[in-house]
């Protein structure tokens, strides 16, 4: 096996869940331009449709919440075992500890940490089946900093979990074929920032607690999670493989 054939992607089946925008797309596209079948998928049926139609060739989409087991579990069982999972649903909110309802606390523990797990154990009941598969996890650069000055203690502590399921599913089915890492990001420039720029003087804070000096952009993200889906990084399980422009590094 070439070094180049080993980041080819032709014949593998994947799965890319919040894909109608933002890091979810271009992770659909960077799998389907190194030749992987790609569903995407979205709460929002229009956007994954978008994405499909963008990524064009074999893509195609599916309405899919990750918060709902039982259609989780029925499109696993209607598809093939995939090759490759990416759980990138997610949400954020800002809300002081203080002022935060049980019901902000949860939506987003339900849908970051929660709606991982379930997207994982229904799909991977299958790979773990066929003795193969990747699962990329994304995660963020909140599960090991507390990001400031914006209160999100509950966005935080569920990226914290979602570094810390992946370590633990790793353990669990690395003898059975399958290997499970995670991407954590710094600020990517994606819709999920829409109306913090508004906030005066909040982007530039950012800025100033990041050596490089700027925010990511999804396809940084989709490069490496399209690294991890290959056999280019066959020895890697239970990684959390950082990109966060330096800023953990202060």
């Amino acid at each position: 096996m070439t070094y180049r054939s080993k980041m080819d992607l032709n014949g593998r089946l994947a799965l890319v869940t919040g894909a109608g925008q933002g890091i979810g797309a271009a992770c659909a596209q960077a799998l389907a331009e190194t030749g992987a079948d790609v569903i995407c998928t979205d709460i929002d049926l229009g956007r994954a449709e978008n994405t499909a139609r963008a990524i064009g060739g074999n893509a195609k989409a599916r309405q899919l919440d990750v918060t709902d087991s039982a259609q989780l579990n029925a499109l696993a069982g209607e598809l093939p075992s995939l090759d490759i999972l990416v759980c990138n649903a997610g949400i954020v909110s800002n809300v002081p500890a203080e002022d935060m309802t049980d019901e902000q606390w949860d939506r987003v523990i339900e849908v970051n940490l929660s709606g991982v797990f379930r997207t994982c154990r229904a799909f991977g009941r299958r790979m773990l089946e066929a003795g193969r598969g990747s699962i990329i996890n994304i995660g963020s650069m909140s599960a090991d900093i507390v990001n400031v000055p914006q209160p999100q203690c509950h966005y935080n502590a569920s990226k914290a979990g979602v570094h810390h399921l992946t370590r633990s599913l790793a353990v669990e089915w690395a003898k059975r074929g399958v290997r499970v890492n995670a991407v954590a990001p710094t600020y990517i420039e994606t819709p999920l920032l829409h109306g913090l720029e508004s906030q005066p003087g909040l982007i530039e804070r950012w800025m100033d607690l990041t050596p490089a000096g700027r925010m990511g952009k999804p396809d940084e993200i989709a490069s490496i999670v399209q690294f991890l889906a290959s056999d280019a990084s066959s020895l890697m399980t239970g990684s959390i493989v950082s990109a966060d422009a330096g800023y953990t590094s202060i």
